[in-house]
């Protein structure tokens, strides 16, 4: 039994040094968000996760969202929270919120576990470095005021550069100021897919709360393991892709018409499931290609 055990390891190590030797060197972004940043179990499977990343030659570049985090004060406080197609809809009170959790708490707590794995994060926002520059978000619904909800007006990827060179692990929170010094709260898989294109990275990788996109919503085992960007937009358009999956998947077309190799959305809930997208034939999630 106990060398039937010790095979299948080998095994699982066998198969995964191609992978392993494919990627060392490359970039992937990963955007980390929803209920595994609640669970303390889960979160340090992540953290593990994307320390073996690092040891192992892959540059890994963290945006972060907070949003059950960030729902959680605003209950405490009373303040109402507002979604569009997906998207936060941010007034003046919500951003003063957004800020303080992202940047204050949700981000000093990740940096201090990648740290004690044994990475060298250390922890960005859009002010930082002028890493990144918002504007006001725009959409097709007439006379609705989105508040200080953005979107990305330029990026300076120096910044990102010059840490990863030094073997830094940056970790970004999904806020950045306007010309002005006003700061917004962006969508983290906006932010991630932006940064991924700015990079010209290997892989972008939504962590969220599903397994990947399903064709039955209800239905777990409906998931789509690979589509291309042209399937993509015909399940959005037949709203097979709805809700916060919009602004998922927009941002993943987004990203591989823009250089982006390939992008993966995986369900966070799951231990080690990182690994075991990227480093088996396997797979785990919904694998967005050209």
């Amino acid at each position: 039994m106990v060398i039937i055990d010790n095979q299948h390891r080998v095994s699982v190590i066998s198969e995964a040094l191609p992978y392993i030797r494919n990627f060392a060197g490359k970039t992937f972004v990963i955007k980390y968000g929803g209920a595994s940043m609640t669970n303390d179990i889960l979160k340090q499977k992540v953290i593990e996760d994307i320390a073996l990343l690092n040891y192992i030659g892959v540059s890994p570049v963290i945006v972060h969202g907070g949003g059950p985090e960030i729902n959680h004060m605003l209950e405490r406080l009373n303040i109402k929270s507002q979604f569009h197609q997906g998207l936060r809809i941010t007034d003046k009170d919500t951003i003063e919120i957004v800020e303080m959790v992202l940047n204050g708490k949700v981000q000093k707590e990740l940096v201090g576990l990648l740290n004690q794995a044994g990475a060298k994060a250390i922890g960005l926002c859009g002010r930082d470095g002028n890493l990144m520059k918002a504007k006001k978000f725009s959409s097709d619904d007439d006379g609705l005021d989105w508040g200080f909800t953005g979107e990305i007006d330029s990026i300076n990827p120096q910044v990102l550069y010059d840490l990863i060179e030094k073997k830094y692990l940056p970790l970004i929170s999904s806020l950045a100021p306007d010309e002005l010094g006003q700061i917004y709260n962006i969508n983290a898989d906006i932010v991630a897919a932006q940064i991924a294109i700015a990079l010209k990275a290997e892989k972008l990788i939504l962590l969220t709360d599903t397994p990947g996109i399903l064709r039955d919503k209800n239905n777990k085992n409906s998931l789509i393991k690979s589509l291309n960007t042209e399937s993509a937009k015909s399940l959005i358009e037949d709203k097979t892709i709805r809700d916060g999956m919009i602004p998922k998947v927009l941002s993943g077309i987004n990203a591989i018409n823009n250089g982006v190799g390939a992008v993966h959305i995986l369900d966070g809930t799951h231990e080690h499931v990182l690994l075991l997208e990227i480093f088996s034939s396997a797979g785990v999630g919904s694998m967005l290609v050209k």
